[in-house]
C-alpha cells in the first residue's frame, strides 16, 4: 500500500462524513420564531378579550334597558355576572329557583329559551323571539331588538 492510498481512505472517510453532516444542516438549522408566535398569540388574545368585553357591555346594557322598560326592580343587576340571570327571571316572571336549572347542562339551554320567550312577552313582542336565542349570530341581535325597539 502506498502512502497516497493510505491518506486517501481517511480523507475519503472525513470528506464523506462532512458532506453527510453538511447536507443534514438544513434540517437542523431552523429559525426560532418563538417571539413572532408569542406576539401573534398575544394579539389574538387581546382581540378576543376586547370582543368579549364589548359583548358583555352590550348584553348588560340590553338587559338593563329591558328591565327598565318592563319596570322591573334593580335593573343595575344586569351588570353583575350570574346575578343577571336572576334579573332575567324577574323580567320573565319565572320562579327564582329556576336559577338552579341553569346549572344543569342541556337543561340550561331549554330553560334559557323559555326565559327569553318570557322576556319577549314582557316586552310585548312575539314569544318566538326567545327561540331565536339558540341561533348563532342571531342571538346577538335579539337582546338589542328586545331592548331598543318600540
Amino acid at each position: 500500500m502506498t502512502l497516497s492510498s493510505k491518506l486517501h481512505s481517511p480523507v475519503k472517510w472525513i470528506a464523506s462524513l462532512a458532506v453527510t453532516l453538511l447536507s443534514a444542516c438544513g434540517v437542523f438549522a431552523q429559525d426560532d420564531h418563538r417571539a413572532a408566535a408569542i406576539a401573534a398569540a398575544s394579539g389574538i388574545f387581546v382581540f378576543i378579550l376586547i370582543f368579549a368585553v364589548a359583548m358583555y357591555v352590550y348584553m348588560a346594557l340590553a338587559i338593563q334597558t329591558i328591565a327598565q322598560k318592563t319596570n322591573t326592580e334593580n335593573a343595575w343587576l344586569a351588570w353583575i355576572p350570574i346575578v343577571n340571570i336572576v334579573l332575567l327571571l324577574n323580567i320573565a316572571k319565572k320562579p327564582i329557583w329556576w336559577f338552579l336549572l341553569f346549572l344543569i347542562p342541556v337543561v340550561n339551554i331549554v330553560i334559557a329559551i323559555i326565559v327569553w320567550m318570557g322576556v319577549a312577552e314582557a316586552r310585548n313582542k312575539p314569544n318566538w323571539w326567545g327561540i331565536l336565542m339558540i341561533v348563532p349570530v342571531v342571538n346577538l341581535i335579539v337582546p338589542g331588538y328586545l331592548a331598543w325597539s318600540d
